[in-house]
């Protein structure tokens, strides 16, 4: 399943944390070729087609042509026994390390917010702060765990994974998310992410990663941003960006319009797109 080069686990993160815990503009590393390609090719072939399946699909502007699957009836053999593996001691003591996270991290059996994800042409998911508490548990999420799986992945399609600081003025990080690259980051109120333009990748290519969420029970109080101790998904506009300026104004007047409208008229709608 892992590369050879990367079979001890426990050494490759005391190598490498003290870069990850001191990158900018928050935690965060990433590996290409973290497993055997093979594998890893064989667990792209069980990648489903989301939009044909009963799965998540995001309408929004802040989440646009986006899918998500969540449970193991979406798995192939080989994607349940990697997502197990990674939800498996081994690997949480590698996270352990790496990130030098004092509190013990606990793994997510139920993938809520995980799994596979899949983005389709014109489809993007602007800048974020992830939700903060599992919804079944009450934990407090520490760290995402990404699993890219795009090959022949072109500079032209876009969907490139980018990190902005705390200000959302400049964006520090951004990586191309092609297949058998590993992004690993601390995800806190203020570790804003994603891939907030639109894919320009061709009708028959999609934006394919596999998402692993690990939990706490307890965080410190610099990584909370008061009076949203318990959130969802805290989405924000890029400074002096034109594009995130439409998009938000058109998603707060579609909260406006909900406020008057009843549910029966939206569920109309969507059944007609």
């Amino acid at each position: 399943m892992l590369n050879s080069t990367n079979l001890d686990l426990n050494s490759l993160a005391k190598n490498k944390s003290k870069s990850y815990q001191q990158n900018t503009p928050f935690p965060n590393i990433y590996f290409d070729d973290f497993f055997e390609d093979k594998y890893l090719t064989e667990v792209l072939n069980e990648f489903p087609d989301l939009s044909k399946q009963n799965s998540n699909n995001y309408k929004s502007n802040v989440e646009k042509n986006k899918f998500l699957a969540e449970g193991e009836q979406f798995y192939g053999e080989k994607t349940k026994q990697l997502l197990h593996y990674l939800n498996s001691e081994p690997f949480l003591k590698f996270l352990q390390i790496l990130t030098g996270i004092e509190e013990e991290l606990i793994p997510d059996p139920h993938f809520s917010g995980g799994g596979f994800h899949e983005t389709k042409k014109g489809g993007l998911l602007k800048l974020h702060a992830d939700f903060n508490k599992h919804s079944k548990t009450k934990l407090d999420r520490r760290v995402n765990v990404l699993i890219y799986l795009n090959k022949d992945w072109e500079d032209s399609y876009g969907g490139e994974f980018e990190l902005w600081d705390k200000e959302v003025k400049n964006c520090i990080i951004k990586l191309k998310p092609i297949f058998n690259r590993l992004a690993i980051f601390s995800t806190t109120d203020f570790s804003y992410h994603g891939h907030p333009d639109p894919l320009s990748c061709p009708e028959d290519k999609s934006r394919k990663s596999i998402a692993l969420y690990y939990y706490s029970n307890g965080r410190p109080e610099i990584e909370v941003n008061s009076g949203l101790e318990n959130h969802s998904t805290l989405f924000v506009k890029r400074n002096n960006n034109k594009l995130d300026q439409k998009d938000f104004n058109k998603t707060n007047l579609k909260s406006l319009i909900k406020l008057f409208l009843p549910p029966i008229f939206f569920k109309i709608i969507n059944n007609k797109k």
